[in-house]
This record gives structure tokens, sequence and C-alpha cells, in this order.
């Protein structure tokens, strides 16, 4: 795992193979033991399409195993 400091501007810059990899834009996302970087996608939309692209059911039906989920829990 690679290390990287901040500069005295507070920038921090990631190895160009995280940036090819993830690209350029992230969100930053405080936990209790330290922070994550979350790459944003150039087309939100289309990353989500992608990502569910395999998923046969409905929304209707998604939302129902859901609530059946919690309330099994």
């Amino acid at each position: 795992m690679p290390e990287v400091t901040l500069d005295d501007r507070g920038r921090l810059t990631l190895p160009e193979e995280f940036r090819e990899q993830y690209g350029d834009r992230y969100h930053v996302v405080d936990h209790h033991d330290g922070i994550r970087l979350v790459p944003i996608a150039d087309d939100p939309l289309a990353a989500l399409r992608d990502e569910f692209d395999d998923v046969e059911a409905s929304a209707e039906e998604l939302r129902a195993r859901a609530r059946e989920s919690a309330a099994d829990e």
C-alpha cells in the first residue's frame, strides 16, 4: 500500500495507478476510525445501471424483499 502525505496547503496527491483506475473525483467520508475516499463516477446513472444490470427483479419486488428481511431481523 503506497504512503502519501499532504503538502503544505493540505493537498493529497494520489498515485497515478489509483487515478487511472478510479478517476479524479472523490467523496471524502468521515468514519470513526479514519477517512475513506469514494470515487465519483463520470456518469453516476450509467454506473448504477451497470451495477444493477443483472438484477431481474423490479424496484417494487426489491422493496418487498427488503421489508421482509428487515422484519425478520
